[in-house]
């Protein structure tokens, strides 16, 4: 019997600081308006290289591609769609709070459901 292929699943992305996703926020509205260089970028959001690259890396682990041309930065695609694939940092929720949170029948609702039963069937 033949295996059914499935599409290969997104690598999540780890875990942020409530600092780094606002950083993260910060990078995809700057190169949503327009293409940018690493300098520039690394001036506005006072980083330095090692950062900007991993939060080219974190952004590419989201999903969210970014390509370099003629020495710029250039979002691929709608500013809307990259920003609601952002990592969002922990809400520090109780069991209580998740549960009620999930109730609802949108696709966040369900992952939130999934990620409560796996607590709670242990």
């Amino acid at each position: 019997m033949a295996k059914s292929k499935q599409p290969p699943k997104i690598a999540a992305a780890a875990p942020v600081t409530p600092e780094r996703a606002g950083r993260l926020y910060r990078l995809l509205r700057l190169l949503g308006r327009k293409p940018q260089t690493r300098g520039g970028l690394e001036k506005t959001l006072k980083l330095g290289v090692r950062g900007f690259y991993r939060d080219l890396e974190a952004l590419r682990l989201a999903d969210i591609e970014v390509l370099l041309k003629d020495g710029h930065y250039l979002l691929v695609g709608k500013l809307d769609g990259a920003l609601g694939r952002l990592p969002f940092p922990d809400p520090g929720l109780t069991l209580g709070e998740a549960t009620e949170l999930a109730r609802g029948r949108s696709k966040a609702h369900r992952k939130l459901q999934r990620q409560v039963k796996q607590i709670t069937k242990r």
